[in-house]
């Protein structure tokens, strides 16, 4: 066992995979229910990797000093065990995969704080429901296995920072041993993508035009650019272009100098200025008046601005990153935003994807979100059914990142108002999401209030040469359908589909081989 988590924790993989298949080695190493690999950031924990927890506990903050288990762990160096009988609420409850939503049973748990450098890095937990599972023996153990893990962590912190200094000069500063893990929440292959693009990009100090649907958190991906950048430690402005009006759009942006019109009593900076040696965000830049844009392209091309009311010229030193969830190009072609300077500002396009191309993000997002609501609302516990989750998954989002975060805490409050107690866990219905309006066909078939059998040609039951058919046969022709359902509507995501179905990914895929269908 020692040598499998070496292999895992030394192997040449992206390092979200590596701790992964770490945790599950360790979860078998100590027969034990669940295991969560959690990431210090300043006062908060953040599972990082996890086997046995629901899927939306990635999604989690956890304030060490609301969960006193959390700060026992971290407040010493050798492993915590906590007694079946322990009164201290465990922030887990309701979170283990197969008893989700529900108050965990009397069970073993077991902890240890993690170090790099001296400081504080994370925490290591183990939860079994038998008790007695984690002996002196096992405490050992962990701690052994603590340090291995360290070592893993703290080589991949100085290869993660090599490359960063080979890619961005020393200007960069990075969060923590792991990466900037707490910027924007999502582990699909699409943000994944995006985000390795965006690193890249960040060096470069071109303009990025940042393209996508409302709701999908440009800002966000905005702050990530110049963070990564060299001008990283020079200041970030931001700017609601949808929010200046026509005739103050050019002082907020320029400046302007005293008595340069009525009510200006003093000389006032604009926005590039305050961005100087920095970065200027212009959010909803497609909303800029066609009069804003000439002078806008002006500065862009020249690199020099003029306050209102001097014909003094001002050198200007910024990199300039745009939003928009128009579509410029078109726009271009109406006459409604210049084309000289859409390509100005879309030297490098970014697609930011909606949620619904996220996957599995969605439940990580909500888990987030939960967890928000949770500390805010003073809740025991708020967590999602399975039905709430299949939901989530199947409903398109329209609003993105945004609306799911209405929906979340939307549901927390309708629950309080319909009597439901802060002391105990509560576990959101789809009744409270208010998310199945408009959904495709595909989706109303899986989830609708009518049972979706999906059989092609004969009736159910029904023999080819008459009568009726066997009925291992009509079973097997059902399960066929429903899996190729629940696929075409997951997009070809197996993992997607075995949540759509209700059922283990493991046992979808032991399934589809059994009826012939190619499992990937």
């Amino acid at each position: 066992m020692d040598q499998l988590l070496l292999a895992d924790l030394v192997t040449d993989l992206p390092n979200a995979v590596r701790l992964q298949r770490a945790v599950h080695t360790l979860r078998q190493r100590f027969m034990c229910d669940a295991v969560g690999l959690l990431c210090l950031d300043g006062d908060t924990l953040r599972l990082v990797a996890a086997a046995g927890l629901a899927h939306e506990a990635l999604g989690r903050r956890f304030v060490v000093a609301q969960h006193p288990r959390f700060a026992t762990i971290m407040s010493r160096r050798d492993p915590t065990w906590f007694e079946p009988g322990s009164v201290l609420a465990d922030p887990y409850d309701g979170l283990l995969d197969d008893k989700k939503g529900s108050p965990l049973p009397v069970h073993d748990c077991l902890g240890i704080s993690l170090h790099i450098e001296g400081r504080p890095w994370g925490a290591l937990t183990l939860d079994a429901l038998k008790t007695g599972t984690f002996d002196a023996a096992m405490q050992n153990e962990l701690k052994r296995y603590g340090l291995m893990l360290e070592a893993a962590i703290r080589v991949s912190a100085l290869e993660k920072e090599n490359r960063n200094l080979r890619q961005l000069g020393s200007g960069l500063g990075e969060s923590g041993p792991l990466g900037d893990l707490h910027e924007i929440i999502g582990e699909s292959e699409a943000i994944s993508q995006l985000l390795h693009e965006l690193d890249v990009v960040a060096d470069s100090d071109l303009p990025v035009l940042l393209l996508g649907e409302t709701g999908v958190g440009k800002e966000l991906f905005a702050r990530r650019v110049h963070r990564r950048s060299r001008r990283g430690r020079k200041p970030m402005i931001h700017v609601n272009c949808a929010a200046l009006p026509e005739s103050l759009a050019e002082s907020e942006l320029f400046g302007h100098v005293k008595g340069a019109f009525s009510g200006a009593n003093t000389d006032r900076p604009g926005r590039f200025e305050a961005a100087q040696g920095g970065t200027l965000f212009l959010d909803e830049v497609g909303e800029l008046p066609l009069g804003v844009q000439a002078k806008l392209l002006r500065t862009l091309q020249n690199g020099e601005i003029q306050r209102l009311g001097t014909d003094e010229i001002i050198k200007t030193d910024v990199r300039i990153i745009a939003a928009t969830n128009r579509q410029l190009k078109e726009n271009t072609l109406a006459g409604t935003f210049r084309a000289d300077l859409y390509h100005r500002l879309s030297v490098y396009p970014v697609h930011i994807p909606p949620l619904r191309d996220r996957d599995r993000d969605i439940l990580i997002l909500a888990g987030h979100f939960l967890e928000f609501n949770r500390a805010r609302l003073g809740l025991r516990g708020l967590r999602l059914s399975y039905a709430a989750e299949r939901a989530l998954l199947a409903y398109s989002w329209p609003g993105n990142v945004r609306e799911l975060e209405h929906v979340i805490s939307r549901a927390a409050l309708k629950m309080l108002t319909r009597g439901a107690s802060r002391d105990q866990i509560l576990t959101l219905g789809p009744e409270l999401l208010d998310v199945d309006a408009g959904q495709p066909a595909a989706t109303q078939d899986l989830y609708g209030a009518e049972p979706f059998y999906g059989i092609e040609g004969p009736a159910a039951g029904e023999w080819k040469g008459g009568g009726v058919q066997p009925l291992r046969l009509t079973v097997e022709s059902t399960q066929k359908a429903c899996i190729q359902r629940a696929l075409d509507a997951a997009g070809g995501n197996w993992a997607q589909a075995a949540r759509l179905l209700d059922i283990d990914a493991s046992n979808l895929h032991k399934m589809a081989r059994k009826l012939g269908l190619k499992a990937a």
